[in-house]
């Protein structure tokens, strides 16, 4: 069974017991239970329902696992001939949520 729900304006397909980051929750905390209720898409043993445009009395429940952090971005700056170069770095938060159940 899988579903595909919308957070934070991207489509994500998730199945019970995947771990996924999701962007940082500043209010979510290692151990606390989240609801994903914009279900776009739920498939089961039952079949396919699409929602119009969300499927009506689905949602996603999830446990918050922690926060991670991305991988290291460079930002670098250049002038040329001008002996001046800048070079700094960026992390995104992230908050990493298991899936416990995809309710239909």
């Amino acid at each position: 069974m899988y579903a595909i729900i919308q957070e934070d304006g991207k489509q994500i397909k998730v199945e019970q017991g995947q771990e996924l980051r999701i962007d940082f929750r500043f209010e979510a905390t290692a151990g606390d239970a989240l609801s994903f209720d914009n279900v776009l898409l739920v498939s089961g043993e039952d079949g396919v329902k699409i929602g119009k445009p969300t499927v009506d009395g689905a949602s996603v429940k999830a446990e918050v696992v922690g926060v991670v952090q991305g991988e290291k971005l460079v930002i670098q700056k250049f002038r040329r001939r001008k002996n001046s170069k800048r070079k700094t770095g960026h992390r995104q938060l992230y908050t990493k949520v298991k899936i416990s159940e995809i309710v239909a």
